[in-house]
């Protein structure tokens, strides 16, 4: 009798076929662990940082914040977070009085937000745009308006398109209108509905973990100044 070629090469192949997927699975699922632990490693380190940069008020402390946020950029290559809060650290140094050259800041915003924008480009991004422009503008505003000025308002439409429920940009927005003389079209009464329109947004907000979460005390205060 001819031996049954087909159970034959089974009995020979199937030990190896089984090791073989066990080995492909035990690397899937270390793969998978260290895969899990790059992503709580960044999680952490963003988390830690994002508390430091809710806190903190000098511009050395912002300094160190934005220079590490940009390091976990470099780092991760495909997040675009860490560029934006490395961005937005910078803005917060370009509000500060005691920064003198506001043209270079705004370089070093945009240089940020180019490498966020490689990866995406959102409403957020969009924030971190207009207060660049922004502050660059009110370095000279009458010389600037319709360089800057247009740059920041642009910024906001587009910042509109990309998602019309982000609280900031109304808060932006009403800034704008706050700090703009009344015979302009602006005044406390044109920023007002705005404030409300941002605030009651940031109310039902419900941002995904490690987003944007700022500008609801802000708009509150600003809301209090325009009653």
């Amino acid at each position: 009798m001819q031996p049954n070629i087909h159970e034959h090469s089974k009995s020979r192949t199937s030990p190896v076929g089984q090791s073989g997927k066990a080995l492909l699975m035990a690397l899937v699922f270390f793969v998978s662990l260290e895969a899990v632990g790059q992503s709580d490693k960044y999680t952490q380190s963003m988390q830690r940082n994002i508390a430091l940069l809710d806190s903190s008020k000098s511009i050395p402390d912002l300094q160190n914040l934005a220079g590490n946020f940009e390091r976990i950029g470099d780092a991760e290559k495909t997040k675009w977070l860490p560029y934006y809060y490395a961005a937005l650290a910078q803005t917060w140094i370009g509000w500060s009085p005691e920064t003198k050259d506001k043209d270079a800041n705004a370089e070093k915003i945009k240089a940020l937000l180019a490498k966020a924008e490689a990866l995406e480009t959102n409403s957020e991004l969009y924030t971190i745009e207009n207060m660049a422009a922004t502050q660059q503008m009110l370095v000279d505003p009458q010389s600037r308006w319709q360089t800057n000025g247009m740059e920041a308002s642009a910024a906001l439409k587009k910042g509109m398109q990309a998602d019309p429920n982000n609280p900031r940009l109304y808060y932006l927005q009403g800034m704008s209108l706050f700090n703009t003389p009344s015979q302009y079209g602006g005044g406390k009464d044109k920023a007002k509905p705005l404030f409300e329109k941002s605030l009651a947004l940031f109310k039902v907000a419900q941002p995904k973990p490690l987003y944007p979460k700022w500008g609801q005390q802000q708009t509150e205060d600003m809301l209090a100044k325009c009653q």
